[in-house]
């Protein structure tokens, strides 16, 4: 079931269908998600995951429908509609069968090993002389429609890095495995200088000084980072200087571009006018455009997210957002009573998640990424990773040597209901 996981990832990742026609019309992806759904129907490891998120996620998805139905554009938001709840299919397919550490790893290591074929796969494109003009450069370009813009492709690829490091801190793959996520890395921010995005510039900035500030060897990566960045910056070729230029001073590049950069803005603030002529549910989720006449799409959250879905939407965003928190927090709370466990998997996921969605935050200035997979996504993350380390304190808990039970009958200890109020009496060196 796990396999199929990683394999609807590429297809949605990827979108094969997308890059090659045929595949479209033979509905490559619908017949594999209802071959999925009739294995996890079949599936006898189903397990509903308890996490109050879940709630966050229905009121959105509740918040989603209404707004649609009430919108004045109706049939302008149906495939946005559609494609969300075909994530929410998959985040309900995660939380359901993955539910152990062996499984989360090789989830999360499927998903970048499906992001780094779809970033392999768009360079050599590129290569190939694939790309789009705009701005006055040429700009790499995801080999997929959906996803594929210069901005959007470079967003997925900043959400994705946090990962990499969950991955070398945990030693998953040994040597060859380090030797694959630099690979991975050094690819990534290759793709992100050639695409000429600025928002996917200044979020891999921010990816970078949040993992030199939090590093072991913070004046070593410091010191590599002052020496390096320059030195990829002349290595660029002098359109896209010009380019990352204007995120300082508009005025060296094209009008364009001094646009463009102030079009964030204006979603904003057009955002705000949208919520106040429809303040319960916005324009509609996908009714920017004719709700605003706009040419454009929003290119903020804050603005797309108050516009298109009102205060019913907020609402149900801030509740997701405090899902987030409230797991983040109780997952730290272990780490700080168990500090040998800082580096395993789970709560390397954990950090990754974090740090995924404050990227997804900043970025949101810059970019509509309401709708994104990575929402849904990175929280069924989060939700496994807490109930495997809840399984582990469960099981010290159990297997400390004053936790007596002297009723013969008791096979086990009892279930406890919400999170471990007893840290429990972990063994000398018992990391794992």
């Amino acid at each position: 079931m796990h396999w199929l996981l990683i394999g609807y990832m590429f297809l949605f990742i990827h979108r094969p269908f997308e890059v090659w026609p045929t595949l479209g019309d033979l509905h490559v992806e619908r017949v594999y998600m209802c071959a999925t759904l009739a294995v996890w129907a079949l599936y006898p490891g189903k397990r509903w995951l308890s996490n109050p998120m879940h709630a966050a996620y229905v009121a959105f998805a509740a918040a989603v429908l209404v707004c649609w139905g009430l919108s004045p554009w109706m049939d302008r938001s149906e495939p946005i509609v559609e494609d969300y709840f075909k994530v929410v299919v998959f985040y309900v397919l995660l939380v359901t069968t993955v539910k152990d550490e062996q499984a989360l790893k090789l989830v999360v290591a499927g998903f970048l090993a499906v992001m780094g074929v779809y970033l392999a796969h768009s360079f050599r494109e590129y290569l190939a002389g694939r790309h789009t003009y705009r701005m006055g450069i040429a700009r790499m370009i995801g080999v997929d429609k959906t996803l594929g813009d210069p901005n959007s492709f470079g967003a997925s690829i900043v959400f994705a890095l946090p990962f990499v490091v969950a991955l070398w801190r945990s030693g998953l793959g040994g040597r060859w495995g380090r030797f694959a996520l630099v690979g991975y890395t050094g690819l990534s921010g290759l793709c992100v200088l050639l695409t000429g995005s600025r928002s996917s510039l200044l979020g891999l900035l921010l990816w970078v000084a949040l993992l030199v500030f939090r590093g072991r060897n913070r004046w070593a990566w410091m010191t590599a980072v002052a020496v390096g960045a320059p030195a990829v910056f002349l290595a660029l070729p002098e359109d896209l200087q010009t380019r990352f230029e204007t995120i300082i001073d508009p005025s060296v590049g094209p009008k364009e571009a001094q646009t463009s950069g102030e079009g964030r803005l204006r979603g904003l603030e057009l955002g705000l006018k949208l919520w106040e002529r429809y303040p319960f549910t916005g324009v509609g989720p996908g009714a920017w455009r004719p709700g605003t006449g706009s040419k454009i799409e929003s290119h903020n959250l804050y603005g797309q997210l108050v516009g298109e879905l009102g205060t019913l939407g907020l609402v149900s965003f801030l509740a997701i957002l405090a899902g987030y928190w409230l797991n983040l927090r109780r997952i730290a709370a272990v780490r700080k009573q168990y500090p040998e466990w800082s580096d395993d998997l789970v709560f390397q996921v954990a950090s990754a998640v974090g740090t995924g969605v404050f990227l997804l935050l900043f970025m949101g200035n810059f970019g509509h990424n309401l709708f994104r997979f990575s929402w849904l996504w990175y929280g069924g993350f989060l939700i496994i990773a807490r109930y495997c380390i809840e399984a582990r304190v469960r099981e010290l808990e159990y297997l400390a040597p004053d936790d007596v039970w002297e009723d013969e009958d008791v096979e086990g200890p009892p279930e406890p209901d919400g999170w471990s109020q007893h840290p429990g009496h972990a063994p000398a060196g018992s990391a794992r």
